[in-house]
């Protein structure tokens, strides 16, 4: 057996399908350059079958990545297979991900197919997809409610048809850690031909054990890749999480025994990346990410942190990229260094135009903020991306008065299609007032289920608010993201952006959880 341990990132497939991660081609681009400067093995781009569009972002993915090697999820239909083949095919190292149910409540309910129809399809779509690809992934859906001798026919078959990587999942988090790791490693048993693939595991985290589950299952059950997102993101209650599965694992080699390839100290701007762009804020106290993760507050921790750090630390902050020196640029700063930070952050563009348009951007922040931080300049490189693309609502400029006893009262500016629209409103507070505004010219009908703000920054009333808004309608969730010292434009911003995704509907086919 290996020992190294592969690291499949599933961030832009699977933790797209959180209600409201949609994410668009230069935001996934943005988000995949830097998995491969975290040196991530195998980066799941997306479904390319499911619309033009996640086919568009599979493809410019797939062209643009050297490094790792780009997989693109397939149902099991020569139709998903050969579009994902195609999305691929500039890729200079690929793989088709196909699965298909192998539990009975999922073939008897969802398929409608018997165990014997299940069984020749996994056959037939391998074969059909090791044709167009050396590498082939399959997954045997809800692989841990399986029927063990059923389960153990169909890996055996897809084995034999040429799968190079096995993946058994626990798509609704049912599984518990040692009874997981003994249920792949009695598969494993089970199959005579179990060592001519990798086995791999992907775990949900609906009873909080994702993590457990996926090393459980490569401790006791011999798997060799984990599939997982960055910050654990993903539906429901998110997927196995990338930065505690990779520290787990080198934090504890001397159990595991086990070699991770990840440059971990690009977890951190990984994961500012993925929140920022998502509008799924990380919560304090997430383990390695979290704003909490390397805090001490009790005066005994700290003062055993003071004396030797590894006391209360098991693992140094900075290996991680957390960094005691954020402030990277100020109003005086040139282009020149601009330009350097943006490279150093893993943030390319594809023009001098773009660079020009994000610098003016960054000196006009500068000029309202004396400190700029990394994650400054990662939202206002966001907003920059998202503005960039044709987008049919954009901010011009809001105007809001608010007194104690007044009512507040917004004046909106924006454009629709590139037409200037002015929208005025009263509302309970500022923020009210001035997405009414917007919202009385749009009437857009979409429902607002979450509004939050976190500030991207931390120890200033300077720090500019990141504002997230989340619209329904239509059975369609939405994330909007916005971010501006001033909160309330803030909010403007993130609503418009929210409506933007919302007018640019793309069909999606649910894929395996």
């Amino acid at each position: 057996m290996s020992d190294k341990l592969i690291i499949f990132d599933t961030t832009l497939r699977d933790g797209e399908q959180s209600p409201g991660a949609s994410m668009t081609k230069d935001e996934k681009l943005r988000i995949a350059r830097q998995l491969e400067r975290m040196k991530v093995d195998v980066i799941e781009a997306g479904f390319a079958a499911s619309s033009n569009g996640d086919f568009d972002c599979v493809q410019a993915i797939a062209n643009a990545i050297k490094e790792s090697t780009v997989c693109s999820l397939a149902r099991a239909n020569d139709r998903d297979i050969s579009r994902a083949a195609a999305a691929l095919a500039g890729a200079q190292r690929s793989r088709i991900h196909t699965f298909i149910a192998t539990s009975p409540l999922h073939m008897e309910k969802k398929l409608r197919m018997t165990p014997e129809e299940v069984l020749e399809q996994a056959r037939q779509s391998v074969r059909f997809a090791r044709n167009l690809c050396a590498d082939i992934e399959f997954s045997a859906e809800d692989g841990y409610r399986s029927e063990l001798d059923f389960l153990a026919r169909v890996v055996e078959a897809v084995i034999n048809e040429g799968a190079t990587t096995i993946n058994i999942p626990d798509t609704v988090g049912y599984a518990i850690p040692e009874l997981y790791g003994n249920f792949i490693k009695t598969l494993r048993e089970k199959v005579p031909n179990s060592d001519k693939a990798i086995w791999s595991v992907h775990c949900h985290n609906d009873l909080g054990m994702a993590v457990a589950n996926s090393l459980s299952g490569v401790k006791l059950g011999g798997a060799r890749q984990v599939e997982c997102t960055i910050n654990g993101l993903g539906e429901r209650a998110g997927n196995c999480s990338l930065e505690e599965i990779v520290m787990a694992v080198r934090t504890r080699r001397d159990y595991f025994d086990l070699d991770v390839g990840i440059d971990t100290t690009q977890i951190v701007p990984a994961s500012r990346m993925v929140s920022q762009t998502t509008g799924f804020v990380v919560q304090p106290n997430k383990a390695v990410v979290g704003a909490n993760a390397f805090a001490h507050a009790s005066g005994i921790h700290q003062d055993g942190v003071l004396k030797a750090r590894d006391t209360y630390e098991i693992m140094r902050a900075e290996d991680v990229g957390w960094s005691a020196n954020k402030i990277v640029l100020g109003k005086l700063s040139g282009r020149n260094a601009f330009k350097q930070r943006l490279q150093d952050l893993g943030i390319e563009m594809e023009s001098e135009t773009e660079i020009n348009t994000a610098f003016a951007k960054f000196k006009e922040l500068a000029d309202r903020k004396a400190e700029i931080f990394d994650e400054d300049i990662l939202a206002l490189v966001s907003d920059e991306s998202v503005t960039a693309e044709k987008e049919q609502y954009g901010l011009v400029s809001l105007a809001q008065h608010s007194e104690t006893g007044e009512r507040p009262h917004a004046s909106v500016v924006f454009t629709v299609d590139g037409r200037e629209m002015h929208g005025q409103s009263d509302g309970n507070g500022p923020v009210d007032a001035s997405l009414k505004a917007i919202e009385s010219h749009v009437k857009s009908g979409a429902e607002l289920v979450l509004y939050s703000v976190n500030a991207i920054t931390s120890g200033s009333t300077e720090s500019q608010g990141e504002v997230t808004v989340r619209l329904q309608h239509g059975g369609r969730v939405v994330n909007g993201v916005g971010a501006d010292p001033d909160i309330v434009v803030a909010s403007a911003k993130a609503y418009l952006s929210a409506l933007n995704k919302l007018h640019s509907k793309a069909d999606r086919v649910a894929a395996q959880g």
